[in-house]
């Protein structure tokens, strides 16, 4: 974990150490304020694709990674307060839906479903991204 910003403006930052991090300049999530922005999250192990084919399995993987960018900063999916889910096939929305219902059932935040043309590997058929509500978490 790093500090960074204006000394008023303290942010917290977590790294999933995976190899595109730096090369894109990104954390996979930042603390600040109340609040806790997790970047896009796919259905990857390190760097490799896992559950190929299956959007069920898919989704679970990638909001277990969100789960442990969360965890990194000290918040977990019960602070989860929206989600945004990007997917390759709307059709399939129910596996993705499942697979989130079963994450968030008692949280309930606000999410949002949308279909796009790709994700950076074909095979990835959803990201999701997370913002987490926990006050003075980026104080911590």
């Amino acid at each position: 974990m790093s500090a960074s910003g204006a000394a008023d403006r303290p942010v917290r930052q977590i790294s999933s150490g995976t190899t595109w991090e730096p090369v894109v300049g990104y954390s996979r999530a930042v603390a600040a304020g109340d609040f806790v922005f997790v970047s896009g999250c796919t259905s990857v192990d390190g760097a490799e694709l896992v559950h190929a084919g299956d959007a069920y399995a898919q989704t679970r993987q990638a909001i277990g990674n969100a789960a442990a960018g969360l965890a990194g900063l000290g918040a977990s999916l019960a602070d989860v307060v929206q989600t945004r889910m990007y997917v390759t096939d709307i059709s399939r929305w129910q596996e993705y839906g499942l697979a989130h219902g079963e994450a968030f059932a008692q949280v309930r935040p606000a999410a949002t479903m949308v279909q796009v043309a790709a994700l950076i590997d074909p095979g990835m058929l959803i990201e999701i991204e997370v913002v987490a509500y926990r006050p003075g978490i980026g104080l911590a």
